[in-house]
């Protein structure tokens, strides 16, 4: 049985810079990078960013489109990936992978946006699922998209928080496929994990839309 694969997209989305950058280490090169300004303005003297600041420099930099504040819980998913020593934050360098990761998102979610409005209703919702491999029911989809859609309209943050965590439970899922034949059995404790979709960021970064790649 196929499993879903991840669609590729190029292009880039650098933010215009904030100039100085204050708070947090700077290391050589850093300050160089167009992305280390937005960093800086929102870091702590230790050089770490929390879903709180995450969120505000995702906002101030306008990369979904508009700045209206990213969606925190997404932002919350987001650093949770990153967070490899469990500090609850995360560095420059994780948030330079971050930021590549939301190109690949950014640049998939437009090429689905065909109004240009910023957003994309359930027929787009599934046309940009099934390019990344997704095969779901018209009923799942449905659902899908009244969970993550305010009338009727799917935003960028919740686009990504969508995909990602799908991604997460067709991992899970695809771990204890081991026949291949589309039909597992979930302990309770696996199923609880899955439903909290706690990707680790390994696993959420090969999935990002930056490169072709087949899944099966």
């Amino acid at each position: 049985m196929a499993y879903p694969g991840h669609p590729g997209a190029g292009g880039g989305y650098y933010p215009g810079g904030y100039g100085g950058a204050p708070g947090g280490p700077s290391f050589p090169g850093q300050t160089q990078d167009p992305l280390y300004g937005y960093f800086a303005a929102v870091a702590g003297q230790d050089g770490q960013i929390d879903a709180d600041e995450l969120q505000r420099c995702l906002t101030q930099s306008g990369i979904a489109g508009g700045y209206k504040p990213f969606n925190l819980e997404t932002c919350r998913l987001m650093v949770s990936m990153l967070d490899r020593d469990m500090s609850g934050t995360m560095g420059f360098n994780e948030f330079k992978e971050l930021w590549a990761v939301l190109n690949g998102w950014r640049q998939h979610f437009i090429s689905f946006d065909s109004d240009r409005s910023g957003t994309v209703d359930p027929q787009e919702l599934q046309k940009a699922l099934t390019t990344m491999g997704f095969r779901l029911s018209p009923q799942a989809v449905n659902s899908i998209a009244k969970r993550y859609s305010t009338n009727g309209k799917i935003t960028f943050d919740d686009y990504i928080a969508c995909c990602v965590k799908l991604r997460a439970l067709t991992d899970s899922f695809r771990r204890r496929d081991t026949a291949q034949q589309g039909v597992v059995n979930f302990p309770y404790d696996d199923d609880m994990a899955a439903g909290g979709l706690v990707l680790p960021w390994g696993q959420w970064r090969r999935f990002a839309p930056q490169q072709p790649q087949q899944w099966c």
